[in-house]
């Protein structure tokens, strides 16, 4: 996808802090409780006014891309977008 798009991938920015317990038998609002405080950015900087692709692989409730979405939004001037390849029911 970086490829095609011809994008920076930064996966080391953008991390988990702690490790959640499975969000498998958990209701939407137990999974975005789950997800508060877990992820940070590690450069805030190189991300100041940038537009940032956010891809996940699977979303079920979304609450993990809420989850980073909301850090990634404290950056100043940040735009944000999301991809994902599928969508669980």
């Amino acid at each position: 996808m970086a490829q095609k798009l011809n994008a920076v991938v930064q996966t080391d920015n953008l991390v988990r802090l702690k490790a959640t317990e499975t969000q498998t038998h958990k209701s939407r609002f137990l999974r975005f409780e789950n997800m508060q405080e877990v992820f940070t950015i590690n450069d805030r900087e190189s991300l100041k006014n940038k537009h940032v692709l956010l891809v996940d692989d699977v979303v079920t409730t979304g609450a993990t891309l809420e989850a980073c979405g909301i850090e990634l939004l404290k950056i100043e001037g940040l735009k944000l977008s999301i991809a994902t390849i599928a969508y669980a029911e």
